[in-house]
């Protein structure tokens, strides 16, 4: 398929998450990179190092390869390039359902300014099948599964696992040019159909979410029967069979958008197939049963008094280390204590991502005069939390910490309750 006459450039149209952190990869990997998106407001913050998202690590690596960055609000830019990859994020609704009218149409634009021989790879999230329909609108079409985690998602593009790659032949070798980016990673290349690689990126994430739909349901049962899961999980991770990297740590359910879109697209196809999905509309019902579990504890502890409480949560975010507050925890909580007096901080998301709430700008300023404290999102922050000095400004003695951040045992011993998944109260 052609030879490679000079290094390829890399063009990506789309710089959100997605794009960004793939664009920061290829330029890392030696690449010119030519950034394309359609709000000129973005593009002005990148051309002025203004970077707008928040991921450890980007700006530093940013600062060392910014001078291979190309970035222009104008489509006809990615007319240089020898491979264009398509990192528009899709747009979802509160239950997982995406919005693919203006993909096609920015697909149909890009599709007018590309040359013919450029490989064309769509990296955005798109259902089985998608891809297929646009085969006969560019001449080298490929699917690239992106598996990007926010809080670790300059990680994860410079150190893939693997790629997984959709093409129109998968027995015939890709494009010298994508080929020769691919293997500038040192890691194994999978193609196969453009219908399995799209599939491939939802059975990811649902082998995922049972991992974690287990882990939690299985953590209730700990803090009812006097076991705790911390114990249980390194047994686990010495299994073969679930492994070291299993996700194996309570929490609040899935959030973020995309784990609930793939649930949401598997049952969607089981549906119109007349296939049994029953697990995965288990997942998708007991991750919300999840996230009700601290506004659970604290009507267990509280009971009807719960209302005119003082409550302090902290951390908005949906994860650690993203700005992103999609489907969190966090906002359901909070809608769930309208009658509450509500204190928030987050080191990232601002105050005003809540209605109804007061911010403040530190932990222990946020948990002063609070009856319960809750820690939402496990930020490092939270973890260097002093329980005297929590105790010291808190007025109740009720600190409910899904994630295990702070010590049971340094919290008790200056009175203070401490409710985490996994355990029973100490």
């Amino acid at each position: 398929m052609g030879a490679v006459t000079k290094t390829p450039t890399i063009g990506f149209a789309g710089l959100t998450h997605l794009g960004l952190n793939s664009a920061l990869a290829a330029a890392i990997k030696g690449f010119d990179v030519v950034g394309w998106d359609e709000s000129e407001t973005l593009i002005e913050c990148l051309v002025n190092d203004n970077i707008p998202i928040n991921e450890p690590e980007f700006d530093k690596h940013f600062g060392r390869v910014k001078e291979q960055f190309r970035f222009s609000a104008s489509l006809e830019v990615l007319g240089v390039c020898d491979v264009v990859y398509f990192s528009v994020d899709v747009p979802t609704d509160d239950q997982g359902a995406s919005n693919l009218a203006p993909i096609s149409a920015l697909l149909e634009q890009v599709v007018a300014v590309i040359r013919e021989d450029c490989v064309f790879v769509i990296l955005s999230q798109v259902p089985p099948g998608f891809t297929a329909t646009m085969r006969d609108r560019f001449r080298l079409l490929y699917y690239q599964v992106e598996t990007l985690i926010f809080g670790r998602a300059v990680e994860r593009a410079t150190k893939p696992e693997r790629f997984i790659i959709g093409t129109p032949e998968p027995r015939s070798d890709l494009p010298l040019n994508y080929r020769t980016y691919l293997e500038s990673f040192d890691c194994p290349i999978l193609p196969m159909r453009y219908e399995s690689a799209e599939l491939c990126k939802i059975a990811i994430n649902c082998f995922l979410v049972a991992s974690v739909t287990t882990t939690n349901a299985l953590s209730g049962i700990c803090e009812k029967i006097g076991a705790d899961w911390e114990e249980i999980a390194p047994a686990l991770r010495l299994d073969a069979r679930i492994g070291p990297n299993a996700y194996l740590k309570p929490g609040l359910g899935i959030s973020g958008g995309n784990l609930e879109r793939d649930l949401r697209n598997v049952v969607e196809m089981a549906t119109e197939h007349d296939v049994d999905a029953g697990p995965i509309e288990e997942y998708r019902r007991f991750s919300e049963a999840s996230k009700a579990w601290v506004f659970d504890e604290l009507q267990t502890v509280f009971g009807n008094a719960l209302g005119g409480k003082t409550i302090g949560v902290l951390g908005l975010a949906y994860k650690e280390n993203t700005h992103s507050t999609k489907n969190s925890p966090a906002l359901k909580l909070i809608e769930n204590l309208g009658d509450c007096t509500l204190r928030v901080y987050d080191p990232v998301v601002p105050s005003s991502a809540a209605a109804g709430v007061e911010g403040f700008g530190d932990p222990i300023s946020c948990c002063s005069e609070c009856d319960a404290v809750c820690i939402m999102t496990p930020w490092d922050e939270f973890r260097a939390i002093e329980p005297t000095s929590l105790a010291k400004n808190m007025s109740g003695n009720l600190v409910i910490d899904p994630y295990d951040l702070l010590d049971s045992q340094a919290l008790a011993s200056v009175g203070l309750m401490h409710h985490v998944r996994g355990r029973p109260p100490n």
